[in-house]
C-alpha cells in the first residue's frame, strides 16, 4: 500500500457552461479557539490578519478564512499544513484551542467561466444567495444534501470545499449544473 496522498477527485475535469476541475491537493488547517486571543499567534505563524465575519485574509503563502465565531480555516500548500498546525499549537501554548491538519479530510474544486453562468451554476445547488456573495467572502452552506463552502477568487473564478467523502457527489452535482443547455440567465 502506498503512503502517497492523492486528491479525492484525481484530477477530474468537466466542461460546460463553466469549467470545473479538481483543485488538487490543498493544505487545510482548522483552528478552533477564541479568535480574539488567537489573533497574534495566527499573524505570527501565517502573516495574515484575523479575518472578519465570513472574510478571507491573505498571509505568507496562505489564506485565512473565517468559518464561525470560534473557527478559522487556513488554506496553504499541502506539504506545509502539518507544520503550520504544529506551529499554531506551539504559538498558542497555554490557550484553549485545537489546531488540526484536515487537508486529507477535505477536497477543493475550482470553477472558471463568465460571471453570470458561473453564479448560475452555483445557485442551482445551494440555498445561499450567490448573487449577494462578494469577492473575498467565504460562505458555508449546503450543496444539495451535504455541507460545503463557496467563495469567489475573482468574478470569473470560484472555489468549493467539501468533505473528501462526498467529493465525487459534489463534483458530479456541479458538472450536471454546468451542462450545456442548462443556462438559466438569472445572474
Amino acid at each position: 500500500m502506498s503512503d502517497a496522498t492523492v486528491s479525492a477527485l484525481k484530477g477530474a475535469e468537466a466542461r460546460g457552461l463553466v469549467t470545473l476541475r479538481d483543485a488538487g491537493l490543498t493544505g487545510m488547517v482548522t483552528l478552533r479557539a477564541d479568535l480574539a486571543t488567537a489573533a497574534r499567534a495566527v499573524k505570527r505563524v501565517t502573516g495574515a490578519d484575523m479575518p472578519g465575519l465570513r472574510r478571507i485574509t491573505q498571509g505568507q503563502g496562505c489564506r485565512v478564512a473565517w468559518m464561525s465565531p470560534d473557527e478559522i480555516l487556513i488554506l496553504c500548500e499541502h506539504a506545509t499544513a502539518r507544520k503550520l498546525a504544529f506551529d499554531l499549537t506551539e504559538a498558542l501554548t497555554g490557550q484553549h484551542h485545537l489546531a488540526l491538519d484536515v487537508s486529507d479530510a477535505r477536497a477543493m474544486m475550482a470553477l472558471t467561466g463568465e460571471p453570470g453562468p458561473l453564479r448560475d451554476v452555483l445557485a442551482k445547488i445551494t440555498p445561499a444567495d450567490i448573487a449577494a456573495l462578494p469577492l473575498g467572502e467565504m460562505r458555508r452552506t449546503r450543496l444539495q444534501q451535504v455541507a460545503g463552502a463557496i467563495w469567489f477568487e475573482t468574478e470569473t473564478e470560484a472555489r468549493v470545499i467539501c468533505f473528501r467523502s462526498v467529493a465525487t457527489y459534489v463534483f458530479d452535482l456541479l458538472a450536471m449544473s454546468a451542462r450545456e443547455g442548462g443556462a438559466i440567465g438569472y445572474h
